[in-house]
């Protein structure tokens, strides 16, 4: 028998090959796209409907100019929707996340458009009321055509119209494991229709015979009377003769045919695929920051430092007038430090200790009531304000704002050196350290005495570097404004 299909493989509901009452099948990428050109027309729409309730009788207003603004705006917000994948087809299955996600983007139109025409001098021409209308029409017309789209798609997919009905290739293991790793992403629209053995396995010296043919034919006559829309071939790469014919066979119909190359690619879930030389190749990981992003972090890190470091510099004055006063030695701390990418940085402080007592390396971490402390240093250390002079290492471009902290060289945790605590600790490096983190946010600063400490830690700095967004910075920096400063760990 050379089509199988477990148990496992019939999902509820599902509609039956043979179904002669089947609704036709609803693109996904169609079906959002058009949500572009409705928000493409809503927008605009909103905006003309502002001017008529506020300003229709305002001989002072101008038409052309509120028009020239709202194309302005509407452009902008489909540009910030697109980046930030509001139109993808992943969203159909992600209602309420998306539609958050949406209006905080749209939230971050009407402040740029705002910073806009202050820099430039031109918001005194425009009707504040005017302009709250329109965000709050334009939201409201927003979130209204996504409640009605995705009340559609739910049908939709209940009907299994924006289902990818999808056929797996191949025999043993593989096309099994294959097939149960689709089914676990029925709620993603993937439809398993089942397993087809390709029979080649019975092949004799002559080589294949077309009357040994029967699964690929069945799968053939499968999608001749039914919607097939992928075929992935579950056949291992080294058996090329095999793979041509069942290629050859499967360019007859229709279909997406698509390879899995061995076993390895089950553990692949979500890589993408790029081409370099013409040659496919899978993304096992990618650069934490690269081009667009790499810049925005950056931007961020200059002007967000300069601006921190303008405003805290008296502050800085007088705790470095303190520091002087109280103790001898000099008001910096330098410490080495592993930074972006392992390289060694000398990371700035005020210094807190003793100056016969400091620890460059960190041999010793610190503990409570430390003898080595200052009594400036105790207040400067239980309240982060030694960390400040590190907006220099920000702007000379060795740290970041955010980041993973950095560490001294000497650090140890149970006993062991940080990189052998834990197997993925330099993987944090792959980012520029931060004055602040993901981790420190969450409640992981202070000593790390043991192994589990170090590890909590490590999680939330690997999620930051795999998770960047500038609205993470901004999360995580806010956070810090309200919580980060004081912690019951930090001495």
């Amino acid at each position: 028998m050379y089509h199988v299909r477990p148990s496992y493989l019939r999902p509820e509901g599902a509609v039956p090959a043979d179904s002669e009452s089947r609704e036709p099948q609803v693109s996904a990428k169609v079906a959002t796209g058009l949500l572009l050109l409705q928000d493409l027309v809503a927008l605009p729409a909103m905006a003309a409907l502002a001017f008529a309730l506020k300003l229709s009788n305002d001989p002072f207003a101008s038409p052309s100019l509120y028009a020239t603004v709202a194309a302005l705006g509407t452009l902008l917000a489909l540009n910030v929707f697109h980046f930030a994948g509001i139109y993808s087809t992943g969203t159909i299955h992600k209602p309420l996340a998306t539609m958050r996600r949406m209006a905080l983007c749209w939230l971050g139109v009407a402040v740029a458009l705002v910073a806009l025409g202050f820099l430039t001098k031109m918001s005194q021409e425009f009707s504040r009321t005017w302009s709250l209308m329109w965000f709050g029409l334009g939201l409201a017309s927003l979130l209204a055509i996504r409640a009605v789209f995705y009340w559609r798609a739910a049908n939709w997919i209940a009907q299994g119209r924006l289902s990818t009905n999808v056929a797996v290739v191949g025999t043993g293991p593989l096309a099994e494991r294959l097939a149960i790793q689709l089914y676990s992403q029925r709620n993603a629209g993937i439809r398993v229709v089942g397993i087809f053995a390709d029979n080649s396995l019975h092949e004799g010296p002559q080589g294949l015979s077309g009357n040994r043919d029967g699964a690929l034919e069945e799968l053939i006559a499968w999608a001749r009377r039914d919607r097939l829309d992928t075929v992935i071939v579950a056949i291992p790469t080294e058996e090329e003769t095999r793979l041509q014919h069942v290629f050859r066979r499967l360019r007859e119909i229709p279909v997406n045919v698509r390879l899995c190359p061995g076993a390895i690619a089950l553990q692949l879930v979500n890589h993408d695929v790029s081409h370099y030389g013409g040659v496919p190749t899978i993304n096992i990981a990618e650069q934490p920051l690269a081009d667009w992003r790499k810049a925005m972090k950056d931007i961020e890190d200059r002007i967000l430092g300069a601006a921190i470091l303008t405003l805290i510099s008296p502050l800085m004055i007088g705790i470095a007038v303190a520091i002087k006063a109280t103790s001898r030695g000099p008001v910096l701390f330098r410490q080495p430090r592993h930074g972006y990418n392992n390289e060694i940085i000398e990371v700035l402080k005020f210094r807190t200790m003793y100056v016969d007592q400091e620890d460059r390396d960190g041999n010793v971490s610190t503990q409570r009531h430390d003898p080595r402390i200052t009594p400036v240093g105790r207040l400067l250390r239980s309240t982060s304000l030694d960390e400040l002079p590190q907006f220099i290492n920000v702007l000379r471009g060795e740290m970041s704002i955010v980041g993973p902290r950095p560490h001294a060289l000497s650090s140890k945790a149970g006993g062991y050196a940080f990189h052998e605590a834990v197997s993925q600790y330099d993987a944090r490096h792959r980012m520029k350290p931060g004055i602040t983190g993901w981790a420190q946010v969450n409640g992981w600063r202070g000593p790390t005495d043991t192994v589990r400490q170090l590890r909590e830690r490590v999680e939330h700095d690997l999620y930051y570097v795999d998770n960047w967004s500038l609205w993470l910075d901004i999360k995580i920096i806010v956070m810090t404004i309200f919580k980060g400063f004081r912690s019951k760990n930090a001495f």
